[in-house]
């Protein structure tokens, strides 16, 4: 019930747990679709099939309530043990970026090293702003 681990978007944290982040501004990638959703955007999205949560989150910013997204954020976390979770925005770089990377300090990596393991088994542009970086990095 998890993602291929080689297809693209897709992102394996340091327990061995498969996320995949993709940008909304294009088409649904191909495969299984995922069983849960964390939708990174200033507006609400549209309606999906599958479950799925929105954190308002307006472009090149943090979120709107960041106690929401810690909560969200670490339920997303333990749904990735058992089933195909999905973070996504509009370019699937800022935003999506910058929750993986506090996704990926709650599996364990330090935090001050969070956004550069994104960058390396995400994205290269993953976590677009310094405010965005400053967030990872306090991200606890």
């Amino acid at each position: 019930m998890t993602w291929d681990p080689d297809a693209a978007g897709v992102m394996r944290l340091p327990s061995g747990l498969l996320v995949r982040g993709r940008p909304l501004a294009r088409p649904l990638p191909e495969g299984p679709t995922p069983q849960f959703a964390l939708y990174l955007l200033g507006k609400e999205p549209p309606a999906v099939e599958w479950e799925s949560t929105w954190v308002r989150w307006p472009d090149f910013r943090l979120p709107s309530d960041k106690e929401a997204f810690a909560a969200v954020l670490h339920d997303a976390w333990e749904r990735a043990a058992t089933e195909r979770v999905e973070f996504a925005c509009h370019g699937g770089n800022g935003r999506t970026g910058t929750a993986l990377a506090c996704l990926a300090v709650l599996d364990g990596v330090p935090a001050d090293e969070a956004v550069a393991y994104v960058r390396s088994h995400y994205a290269k542009s993953a976590v677009e702003t310094p405010g965005q970086r400053r967030f990872v990095k306090r991200f606890a």
